[in-house]
């Protein structure tokens, strides 16, 4: 009998025997939310990128950029993260334990995190809510910023962050970007690589981690224009989604939400249906997946639309990516802390007749003024915009050295002019995708335990699964080793990982395979060298444990097919 385990112990123990992941700096005791990736896991977490950079890089033009993990701290000012990147957190007043404050109240409000430090203090009296560890009073509920905090360079003049998601690398390289892509929007970059969160109490495994991995998505669209070229194809696809207004999941087309404004956008739908191809594909059970929108007082205040991928683990419903329609918030805040212009020219169809302000020299005061420099000093003031007036007075330039003149030698006037364009700040489209837990959610979602073989089986789709196939001789003699050899090297390559194994029997060899979620196994026995059936070797399907005898010299062709979505039965 096989049943579906949703036991996050007995994952995590099949994880930390097969080398999938181990607990980070476990020779000194360990240390909460630290994860290192053994051969197995790193193979399976590259096998997952690859299929995002397929679908993002190839399937939608996106273009790559990998961007420095330390900040300065002014990145971080605009942003926001320094005087918002916090969570609330309280203390054991007996033993000490640190506690992410809304989480103690998560069984009581709907939406805890979006409670006040007296809020909490107030909820955890009228609850009776006390220590989790040992049943103390709870000390106060204090903010707690989760960045990590350095110097860059000699001393402390220089102050730095360790990236707490990787957009913001994307986001100041905007002007580069722009130029790179010929000044044009739509402009798509993606980004993957590590973050730094100083979590209070991790205590999900790969669901919190200290030092995580994203692989984040900025696309930059015209504000007027939120459309997408390859909408028609998917708009009758359908999602389950939870919309914020009733809470409930419905099942329903991408139209159908666009159409009555449960979605913002159609930008925006594309992408959550890309999200949900992406995941579905890595091997996330589409049955236990949804798309839950953010709730009104959940929403980041410039957000236009949020919409989180949740994926049914042992931890209950678990964001694994979220999508996002966040405006003009990031390059509108970089602009204004770097004095910096990081608009986009939007060319209309045909120039456009419109009134504008303008700054009109009066010439005639000039002229006693400024004598032969008269002409000059009106060029400079004409070149002026009616935003650069302060206090009725304007700040020139001439020869380096500044001069202010009054309104009594300038006026504004509106003017009737053919302009081709506007100047516009692009907003941001973002899926964004934490790795780990999408890694963690594959594993989980393809767990399943043989109660009659007493052993797990990683039932992973053939694209992620980190060895493609095992190959085995009977015995380690008689030549049935050669040959394996020689099959392993026909097959083995940075496309398709092969293993050879020649210990211990067939039986337990098969296991260690299905254990790590290897889809096919080679064997060679004595019919390969002799019999009716020389020559051929047999070829067992992971999920069927049916087997096949192959010729010798079509393994890699036949491993290739399978890999392409050839039917084991086909063969």
């Amino acid at each position: 009998m096989t049943q579906q385990s949703t036991d996050a112990g007995d994952l995590m123990s099949l994880c930390r025997r097969r080398g999938f992941v181990w607990p980070s700096f476990e020779l000194y005791g360990g240390v909460a939310g630290m994860f290192d990736y053994g051969p197995t896991g790193f193979s399976l977490r590259n096998n997952i990128v690859d299929i995002w950079r397929d679908i993002y890089k190839r399937g939608e033009g996106f273009v790559e950029i990998d961007s420095e993990t330390v900040n300065p701290q002014e990145v971080f000012r605009a942003s926001g993260h320094v005087d918002q990147f916090s969570d609330l957190m309280t203390y054991c007043s007996v033993c000490r334990s640190p506690f992410r404050a809304d989480h103690l109240v998560k069984d009581i409000f709907e939406n805890p995190d979006v409670l006040s430090p007296r809020e909490l203090d107030v909820a955890f009296a009228a609850n009776g809510i006390g220590c989790p560890e040992c049943g103390g009073a709870l000390g106060p509920v204090e903010e707690f910023n989760l960045m990590f905090r350095t110097t860059i360079g000699p001393g402390s003049s220089r102050v730095g962050y360790l990236r707490p998601e990787t957009a913001q690398g994307i986001f100041v390289n905007y002007l580069n970007l722009y130029r790179y892509n010929r000044d044009k929007l739509p402009l798509g970059v993606i980004q993957t690589g590590r973050g730094y969160r100083n979590e209070i109490a991790p205590r999900q495994g790969m669901i919190r981690m200290r030092e995580f991995n994203m692989m984040e998505v900025e696309l930059f669209v015209d504000p007027d224009d939120k459309d997408w070229i390859r909408y028609p194809e998917v708009k009758d696809r359908t999602l389950t989604l939870v919309p914020n207004d009733t809470g409930e999941p419905v099942v329903m087309t991408l139209d159908e939400a666009v159409g009555k404004g449960i979605i913002a956008n159609r930008v925006l739908a594309y992408f959550i249906h890309v999200t949900r191809e992406l995941l579905v594909r890595l091997g996330v059970d589409p049955d236990r997946l949804r798309f839950r929108q953010h709730l009104e007082d959940e929403m980041a205040h410039y957000a236009a639309d949020c919409w989180d991928a949740e994926a049914l683990l042992s931890y209950g419903w678990t964001e694994i990516t979220g999508i996002a329609d966040r405006g003009c918030w990031d390059l509108s805040r970089h602009a204004e802390f770097s004095g910096t212009d990081l608009t986009h020219f939007k060319m209309y169809d045909t120039p456009r007749e419109t009134e504008v302000e303008r700054i009109k020299a009066k010439r005639r005061e000039l002229g006693p003024r400024f004598k032969a420099d008269a002409g000059r000093i009106a060029s400079l003031i004409e070149a002026m915009t009616p935003a650069d007036i302060v206090g009725g007075r304007l700040v020139l330039d001439p020869d380096g050295e500044a001069l202010e003149v009054g309104d009594d030698l300038f006026e504004v006037v509106t003017v009737r002019e053919k302009v081709s364009g506007e100047r516009v700040v692009p907003h941001v489209i973002e899926p964004s995708y934490g790795l780990d837990r999408i890694f963690y959610t594959v594993l989980e979602h393809a767990y399943e335990y043989d109660a009659a073989k007493d052993y797990a089986v990683l039932r992973l789709k053939p694209e992620v699964a980190p060895v493609k196939v095992g190959v085995f001789p009977l015995m380690e003699k008689d030549g049935l080793d050669e040959v394996a050899r020689e099959i392993h090297r026909s097959i083995h390559s940075h496309r398709v990982e092969a293993y050879y194994d020649g210990s211990g029997t067939i039986g337990r060899r098969y296991a260690r395979m299905d254990e790590i979620g290897t889809p096919w196994c080679i064997t060679v026995d004595y019919e390969a060298l002799e019999g009716e059936h020389k020559g051929t070797v047999t070829i067992r399907d992971r999920d069927t444990s049916l087997q096949k005898r192959i010729p010798i010299g079509d393994c890699g062709r036949i491993v290739g097919e399978l890999l392409e979505g050839k039917p084991f039965d086909a063969l």
